[in-house]
């Protein structure tokens, strides 16, 4: 476990350190135009890893494939930090992505080996607190070393916590022999998947931003995915061992458990994103000030996804926990709906821990609820499958509230007469960006004459009440897609968590089987 804790710990860090170095990287590299790139590429390839590798992790074992995610990772790692170009960077994080998402993908279906259903919770709680411990720790010890060593080291020090990680690995974790006969790789399949995901994600990532929603980059990338899932659907239909058999989704737990995922990283994002920028935005705090608000979020996930497995495994029931989760968050993003510029920190303090604590009980509970109604052979693709659409829901929702931003600034601005500025100075002011930055607007007030200053500080007001309302509809944006899950959720049917014992054969308990999976 401290091993699998590690290495859960490892990914999540690496995304917290180098988004804080980020700025050093790029004036060291000269690619501001390409500052979104190594996060995107990150995200891009773990997010096909995680879908790809549990299904091989079925046919090959967990441990060989757990090693080769986190040599992976390593080698990535030890490149980044070589980089000399960002075209550099952006290919070798895309590498480095790869082995996170098979070190995440793999940790929790590791779990569901080791462990009995009534085991699962406690230990897939202590799993999932590592992201959370990854966002309190990371910008502090990326800040740290980029200040006293270089931005290099965000990636050389994933090495030794690797090779502990890949020690530990070795040393005690049992090589489960796989359950299941198939040996081949549905390689069409696969490719034909990465083709339909690819340019998903790379749509939903720059849409709003880098291009129009109705843009021909978009609609045409759009397009083509739709074309490939498809062609994918077809392909897995007549498939001798599809990559992914189309008859796991016939059971309503999973497609349940999918859907209540999505949403609940959708939300969860929706206040990592925003919270921060209603705080710099609207109140004025300092960027320092407006991390510290989303520590009691991630001290909420990290407590409250421990607390829940222990309650899963204790009463064998897990359909309770998700319900109560969702209700908390619900309550959390409808209190950050309400929020305005008169609301103290303290109370975004509070509104940001439920939403964390809500969040948090969701991370294991669905794992769990999966992994108990499908025999081990598919242990690894079912608990990818539910990683998968988790990390789709942030990447999805993301873009959504995003587009939902934008129009309300656009439709706030419509109404204000912004004739007596400058068209630079008016466009500045549409940009949420320019709001949170105090810098950007000291060197916009210096450019102003002084009869200027009282009427561009009344615009900048108007400005801000502008971003307020527009985030106000971003968290009812969460407040639907909370609603929506909760309801969904009602209609998670629970099974038995059974307390078979982990050596033994596992066969499904009280769920659906081969044959019928939507039983």
């Amino acid at each position: 476990m401290i091993g699998l804790m590690i290495s859960v710990l490892l990914s999540g860090l690496d995304s917290t350190i180098v988004g804080t170095a980020m700025p050093r990287i790029v004036g060291d590299l000269q690619g501001m135009d390409l500052y979104a790139w190594p996060f995107v590429a990150y995200m891009l390839c773990s997010t096909i890893a995680i879908i790809l590798f549990g299904k091989i992790s079925d046919i090959h074992g967990r441990k060989p494939i757990f090693l080769t995610g986190i040599i992976i990772f390593l080698t990535g790692s030890m490149l980044c930090g070589l980089s000399q170009t960002m075209v550099q960077l952006v290919i070798l994080r895309g590498l480095q992505g790869a082995g996170g998402g098979i070190l995440i993908s793999i940790a929790f279906t590791i779990l569901a080996d080791l462990f009995p259903p009534r085991e699962r919770g406690r230990y897939a709680g202590l799993l999932s607190s590592m992201w959370g411990v990854a966002s309190i720790v990371g910008p502090a010890v990326g800040g740290f070393i980029t200040d006293r060593l270089s931005w290099r080291w965000v990636f050389y020090v994933n090495i030794p916590v690797g090779l502990v990680a890949i020690s530990m690995t070795i040393a005690n974790l049992p090589g489960f022999k796989s359950s299941t006969t198939e040996k081949a790789i549905d390689y069409r399949g696969a490719a034909i998947l990465i083709l339909a995901l690819v340019p998903l994600i790379l749509a939903f990532s720059w849409a709003g931003t880098t291009y129009s929603w109705i843009s021909i980059q978009i609609t045409g990338m759009f397009f083509f995915s739709l074309v490939m899932f498809i062609l994918f659907y077809l392909i897995e239909r007549k498939a001798a061992e599809p990559i992914m058999p189309l008859s796991i989704y016939r059971s309503w737990i999973l497609n349940i458990s999918l859907g209540a995922s999505f949403l609940a990283s959708a939300v969860m994002f929706c206040g990592l994103i925003y919270i921060p920028l209603f705080m710099q935005g609207v109140i004025g705090t300092s960027a320092t000030a407006s991390g510290f608000i989303l520590t009691p979020t991630m001290l909420g996930l990290s407590a409250s996804s421990i607390i829940t497995g222990q309650l899963i495994s204790r009463t064998g029931r897990y359909k309770i926990w998700a319900i109560i989760g969702f209700v908390i968050t619900l309550a959390g993003v409808y209190l950050l709906s309400a929020m305005n510029r008169g609301t103290p920190p303290s109370h975004t303090l509070a509104y940001s821990a439920a939403l964390g604590i809500g969040s948090g009980m969701m991370l294991p509970t669905f794992s769990v609820a999966v992994q108990n109604v499908f025999p081990r052979q598919h242990f690894g693709l079912v608990t990818s499958t539910v990683l998968f659409f988790r990390n789709m829901g942030a990447t999805i929702g993301a873009a959504i509230f995003g587009a939902i931003m934008l129009r309300g600034m656009n439709s706030g601005f419509a109404g204000v007469d912004l004739s007596n500025v400058s068209p630079y100075v008016a466009s500045l002011l549409r940009n949420p960006r320019v709001l949170v930055n105090p810098e950007v607007l000291r060197q916009i007030k210096a450019r102003i004459p002084p009869e200027g200053l009282s009427l561009f500080s009344q615009l900048l007001d108007k400005a801000k009440s502008i971003l307020a309302n527009s985030l106000g509809r971003v968290f009812l944006a969460g407040v639907i897609m909370a609603g929506v899950a909760l309801l969904i959720t009602l209609f998670l049917k629970e099974v038995p968590l059974s307390r078979w014992d982990a050596a033994a054969t596992p066969v499904e308990r009280g769920g659906p089987d081969d044959k019928g999976l939507g039983e």
